[in-house]
Parts: structure tokens; C-alpha cells; sequence
């Protein structure tokens, strides 16, 4: 069997005195989508900062690519292909599109195929590339900061709350740009709180309540197990 892409093994962590992952397992594998689904406040996007290095585990195991990766920060894992868009999206509202991804040409890929990949794969900021990104729609923005952790050429990409604030017609074409870029050989791990649009893309699910990892499986498999986890509410 190949070497998951990213592997959590018993992994604890919290802030201060609060412990807020109490020893979760957890893997992505190469070339799949891993949909980390349950209610607010349950631990989702702590995991996401324990796998970026953004935070450490107070016990347990990180892997990445089958190398223990525990204490490293963040700048060490995105340079091995580790990276995460965060919730709020993280990119540069005073700079205009071109100027976005010009920052990401640290990663020594020539600015040409950077916007050739960008434009190919999110036509709109083509006809967007010279305007503020902060003025752009909520959708844009989102596709900007795709591309932009696309210009790292990431092994692992995270994406923390894709669909926040946008409408369903938008969030229907980036999870299909998701798609395609899984297709493409990059493994990705997405927190969503709307669990029925995550599932319609992943090829593996696992549900998280108070900070564990309650189930794990194919999605058609976890009807039952995300109902209880939401309380009966819509997933």
C-alpha cells in the first residue's frame, strides 16, 4: 500500500489548559479527497492547524508523506508540500490579482506557468487580473486563494470552511474545481460545515464530535453516524 499522504496517530492538542483534540486518527491518502465533517466547535479546523504546523500536538504522531513531522513549523511543512487555505481565505485584498500570485513565486515556479496554470484553471480571474482582490466577489476571492496554494504545487491542500459565506451556484463550481484538482494527484483534506456538499466530492469521510473521530468511511456509509453527530439538524 502507498504511504498516506498525511497521517495522525493519536493526536492530542488544545490551548492553554484546554485540551480540544483528544487523541485523534486520522489519514489521507494519495489522490483522494478527505471530507472532516461535524458541527461547529468540534475540533476541525484545531486538526487542520496541528497538520499545517500552525500549532503542536501535546502527544501523538504527525506524518507527512511517512516522515514523523511533529515540531516542525509551518514554514518546514509547506515547503514539503503541506498547504492550507484558511477560513477568511488569506490572500493580499490590497494587491490586484497579478500581484497575488506574483507573491507565490518564492516557490521558485516561473511566474508564466503560474498564470497559465491560474487562468486555465479559473478563467475569471483572467479577466480579473488587474483588479483589487479586495474588491472582488466572495467567489473570486476563494479562486484566488486556490490558485494561489496551486502555485506551491502542494502535495496536501487543505481547505478550511470552502463554501463560508457564498452563494450555492459558487459553491458548486469550486467544489468542482476541487475535484479536478484531485484528479491532478493532490491529495486534499477539507473541513466543511455543510456536510452533503462536502460528501458530493469526497472519497473518504470522517465525522468529529467533542474532538474525536467518532467514524470513518465512504461517504454513502455515514448517513446515520453524521445525523447523530448534527444532532438530527441538516448535514
Amino acid at each position: 500500500m502507498s504511504v498516506p499522504v498525511l497521517e495522525l496517530r493519536g493526536v492530542r492538542a488544545g490551548y492553554g489548559r484546554i485540551e480540544v483534540l483528544h487523541g485523534v486518527d486520522l489519514v489521507v491518502p494519495e489522490r483522494s479527497i478527505v471530507a472532516l465533517l461535524g458541527p461547529n466547535g468540534t475540533g476541525k479546523s484545531t486538526t487542520l492547524k496541528i497538520a499545517s504546523g500552525q500549532l503542536k500536538p501535546s502527544a501523538g504522531c504527525v506524518h507527512v508523506a511517512g516522515h514523523h513531522v511533529n515540531g516542525a513549523n509551518a514554514d518546514a511543512l509547506a515547503r514539503a508540500g503541506v498547504c492550507l487555505i484558511p477560513e477568511g481565505r488569506g490572500i493580499f485584498p490590497n494587491l490586484t490579482v497579478v500581484e497575488n500570485l506574483r507573491m507565490a513565486t518564492f516557490t521558485k515556479a516561473s511566474f508564466s506557468q503560474i498564470e497559465e496554470r491560474t487562468y486555465a484553471t479559473f478563467p475569471r480571474l483572467q479577466e480579473r487580473r488587474r483588479q483589487l482582490a479586495g474588491t472582488m466577489s466572495g467567489g473570486e476571492q476563494q479562486m484566488l486563494a486556490m490558485a494561489r496554494a496551486l502555485a506551491t504545487d502542494p502535495k496536501l491542500l487543505m481547505l478550511d470552511e470552502l463554501s463560508m459565506g457564498l452563494a450555492p451556484l459558487i459553491v458548486t463550481e469550486l467544489y468542482r474545481i476541487v475535484g479536478e484538482i484531485a484528479k491532478q494527484g493532490v491529495a486534499i483534506l477539507l473541513v466543511e460545515q455543510f456536510a452533503r456538499t462536502a460528501l458530493r466530492v469526497a472519497d473518504f469521510a470522517a465525522v468529529m464530535v467533542h474532538g474525536r473521530i467518532r467514524a470513518v468511511g465512504q461517504p454513502a456509509d455515514l448517513e446515520d453516524k453524521l445525523s447523530a453527530a448534527y444532532l438530527g439538524g441538516a448535514a
